[in-house]
């Protein structure tokens, strides 16, 4: 996917500015744009032994050894989550052009959000970016409310993860085990006593939390989760495969695909039916309904990594802006790939009438049963993703209230006994309550329109023009601004879908 490249211009090309090894000199001669804004006379002698430990966060120059692939994987493993299986129905609700458009234009945003975090990670000093030291850079009385908003929306997503683990592990045991059609190896009923247990989502979510989750997400670095990561990415691979198969393959027990609508319209409640040959399977070229959809922001929230971009900008051992631009570019561009294929092949296999779940189309089968497999594996892998940026953000918020932290813009790393209890609070709360509920879409609708929105464009855009505010207006001030205007309109749409809906029926796929 490299030719996907949104607008990176020519001072992407320079040498790194973040190297330890820089002298002051060489610093000094750097173009404007990359030279670091964020030095800190504060900090105590002791700070350079900052440099050379892992905060999960804010690595120094001994912990840069990541590589082009592993940051690639786990920021691609981030963009890509299980809400790409509601792609097909995404696309349903507005149309098979504008879909198409749309998860182009939002992965163009996207890019654009981290290419400018990115540049606003530069003017740190030494490989200390973050939010939070962006932040001290820009609007330092707000610091502390942008790594709430993080943390929220990231403990948020964990435990939808959780909850989605709880919902799928029984379908898996009764499709294996259990006496239903398409049953692999169905025993007569009652014949198994632990039935009960194997298909109780508590069960489940304890026996995975426990076994998997909990030891992956103790680690400290992003790049030591490379390998789950490209796990989790065959298992997306599968998905595609699924998707695939199901568009070329006989359709004997697939339900009939609906009318493929190619544009769809919403400003009035009219609808236009334009008829075609039965064999081009389109009876609906051009129609119109109500304001809203059901499209609400999928594609525009199916993207966010910029969570991820800032430890791998700290941990990449060649962190310069044209490996940076890389990374971005193909992690985005291979997941917009994804989102295509799955919510065009989809789409055009069951039509308008497509499930918010596609998985959920599809016959019983071995075939099948195996991606429901995958799907608990991608967010199985997926679950530190969240819990990394979770845990850094509350680190933050807590060095900054301590005594210590005070007049300090780059934070001490958090001891091993402050790691141990942030991380077994995140891990242990997260659990509580995914084994206590069974429904959180409400919930999490309001923070992803809100907190994925501004992380993702009000902030990056945000950034950049504050940074650059006393320079002329050039191409990327602007877009930078548009950005920032662009997510407001986002989420202001997002939340007014939100709240027109509150109290609606329980969506299938809600955990989506």
């Amino acid at each position: 996917m490299s030719a996907y490249n949104p607008i990176f211009n020519d001072d992407d090309f320079d040498p790194p500015t973040n190297q330890h090894n820089s002298s002051s000199s060489a610093r000094s001669s750097l173009p404007d744009d990359h030279a670091p804004l964020l030095h800190s006379p504060a900090i105590p002698p002791s700070a350079e032994d900052y440099e050379e430990e892992d905060d999960g966060h804010g690595s120094g120059a001994a912990a840069a050894t990541a590589g082009f692939f592993g940051c690639t994987v786990n920021l691609a493993n981030t963009i890509l989550g299980t809400g790409m299986l509601a792609m097909p129905s995404a696309i349903a609700s507005i149309g098979l052009i504008p879909g198409i458009f749309i998860i182009v234009y939002s992965a163009t945003a996207s890019s654009l959000g981290l290419y400018f975090l990115s540049k606003a990670a530069a003017r740190t000093e030494g490989r200390h970016a973050s939010f939070f030291t962006i932040s001290k850079l820009t609007w330092p009385g707000a610091a502390i409310l942008f790594d709430a908003a993080i943390a929220i929306k990231c403990f948020g997503v964990s435990i939808s993860y959780l909850i989605i683990i709880g919902e799928l592990m029984p379908e898996v045991v009764l499709s294996f085990l259990g006496n239903t059609p398409g049953g692999i190896l169905s025993t007569p009923e009652g014949d198994d006593p632990y039935m009960d247990y194997l298909t109780d989502r508590k069960f489940w979510i304890t026996v995975l939390m426990a076994s998997v989750i909990v030891p992956i997400s103790f680690f400290r670095k992003l790049d030591s989760l490379r390998y789950t990561s490209l796990i989790a990415l065959f298992a997306v691979v599968y998905l595609v495969a699924i998707v695939v198969w199901g568009y070329v393959a006989p359709k004997t027990k697939a339900p009939e695909p609906g009318d493929i609508e190619l544009i769809l319209f919403h400003p009035a409640r009219v609808r236009v039916r334009v008829h075609v040959p039965p064999e081009c399977n389109v009876s609906t070229l051009v129609s119109f309904s109500p304001p809203i959809s059901s499209m609400s922001a999928r594609p525009y929230h199916s993207y966010h990594s910029p969570l991820q971009i800032f430890s791998v900008y700290n941990e990449l051992k060649d962190n310069n802006q044209r490996v940076i631009n890389s990374v971005i570019t193909t992690s985005i561009g291979s997941a917009m790939g994804v989102y295509e294929c799955i919510g065009i092949l989809g789409y055009l296999t069951f039509g308008k009438n497509v499930q918010s779940n596609i998985i959920m189309e599809y016959p019983a089968s071995a075939f099948i049963t195996c991606g429901r497999i995958a799907i608990v594996v991608l967010v199985l892998f997926s679950y530190p993703l969240q819990a990394h940026p979770a845990r850094a953000s509350l680190d933050k918020i807590l060095a900054s209230r301590s005594p210590q932290a005070s007049g300090l813009k780059i934070l001490p790393p958090p001891s091993q006994l402050k790691y141990f209890l942030m991380t077994t609070g995140i891990l242990v709360s997260s659990y509580l309550i995914a084994i206590s509920v069974t429904r959180l879409d409400t919930v999490l609708s309001f923070v992803g329109s809100t907190g994925s929105t501004m992380i993702s464009f009000i902030l990056p855009g945000a950034f950049y023009y504050k940074i650059h505010e006393a320079d002329p207006w050039h191409p990327r001030k602007i877009i930078a601004v548009f950005l920032a205007v662009y997510g407001c309109c986002v989420m202001t749409i997002c939340l007014t879908y939100n709240i027109s809906h509150l109290g609606g029926p329980v969506v299938p796929g809600h955990y989506l």
